[in-house]
């Protein structure tokens, strides 16, 4: 796998500003993943994490373009 497909943090917030911007992005086909360490917990039947830092993940070679997108949003 090359550098440029690998997958990096790109956005932490709260689940509802994590939605908006993964589906701004899948608009713009740039794919992203979404981790959630808190909801992740639960389900373990553990704490993880807290509910405001959810995590957005981008491939490297999208960052730039991501960023444009996110810079233009506000």
């Amino acid at each position: 796998m090359s550098g440029s497909n690998n997958y990096i943090n790109f956005y932490s917030g709260t689940e509802i500003e994590v939605l908006r911007i993964k589906d701004l992005l899948e608009g713009e086909e740039i794919p992203s993943i979404i981790q959630n360490d808190f909801q992740s917990g639960n389900i373990g039947g553990f704490i993880g994490g807290t509910p405001s830092t959810i995590r957005l993940k981008v491939r490297e070679s999208d960052v730039n373009k991501a960023n444009t997108l996110l810079k233009n949003l506000g």
